[in-house]
């Protein structure tokens, strides 16, 4: 698979409804044009776990991938894709000097119940044709 060399690519969750809606929410902020998405549940987010040797069963987390850094989960991902933003969602950045152990808690907390309180669809989402150069494809 050829990954864009100058792109981060995030690996989603593409059937949760938080998921989708922080995709929605970094593709409105990413005025840099930063980012590249792809579900989890895609056959190129299959791709992608299978090619960085991601134990999904294990990673309940958005997946950044940086060819520059290499792969980051959790809250150390969040961290890193708040850099990226435009406005004062880039300051959520600063938050990443809390102890990683403690950040991380509070993200698995959210990850675990994530369908539980905001839901879960049928489907992964389809861009619509503004932003699908956005999604790895």
């Amino acid at each position: 698979m050829n990954l864009p060399k100058n792109k981060k690519i995030i690996l989603f969750d593409g059937v949760c409804n938080l998921c989708n809606a922080s995709v929605a929410f970094i593709i409105k902020h990413d005025k840099k044009d930063v980012f590249r998405f792809a579900a989890n549940q895609s056959a190129v987010g299959q791709e992608i776990i299978k090619m960085f040797e991601i134990d999904s069963s294990k990673t309940d987390s958005i997946i950044l991938y940086d060819a520059n850094i290499g792969i980051q989960v959790e809250s150390k991902a969040a961290f890193s894709i708040a850099k990226d933003l435009e406005g004062i969602y880039h300051y959520l950045f600063y938050l990443s000097f809390l102890p990683t152990a403690m950040a991380d808690f509070f993200y698995r907390l959210i990850a675990k119940n994530r369908y539980k309180w905001f839901g879960k669809i049928e489907n992964c989402m389809i861009p619509t044709a503004s932003i699908l150069k956005k999604f790895l494809q």
